[in-house]
């Protein structure tokens, strides 16, 4: 069963967020260190959280592994993704790890 891990990054008072920085250069590491075992990467810029409502989230990434054994391993090495967060942001990352159900 394929398996997701979603990593959300909240909106907060006095938290900022550096696109240009994390497509630039955190996504490619994530590619370089993490990417053999990835399946599928989506990411999502939060544009709203609702009509006239300003998103609570500046991003989503999705990333989806064809097991968790293959997520395992992506986690292995995702020492220097996970030390490169404070590189463009300094609100704190939610994780969720689940089952793609459909």
């Amino acid at each position: 069963m394929s398996v997701s891990l979603q990593v959300l990054y909240p909106v907060a008072d006095g938290t900022s967020f550096n696109f240009d920085y994390y497509l630039g250069t955190h996504m490619p590491l994530v590619a370089q260190h993490m990417g053999a075992h990835i399946a599928q990467t989506v990411v999502t810029k939060g544009v709203a959280g609702g009509p006239d409502a300003p998103p609570g989230i500046y991003a989503i990434a999705t990333m989806v592994f064809d097991d968790q054994a293959k997520m395992d391993a992506a986690m292995e090495e995702a020492a220097p993704v996970l030390s490169d967060i404070p590189n463009f942001t300094n609100t704190r990352p939610v994780m969720l790890i689940g089952e793609v159900v459909a």
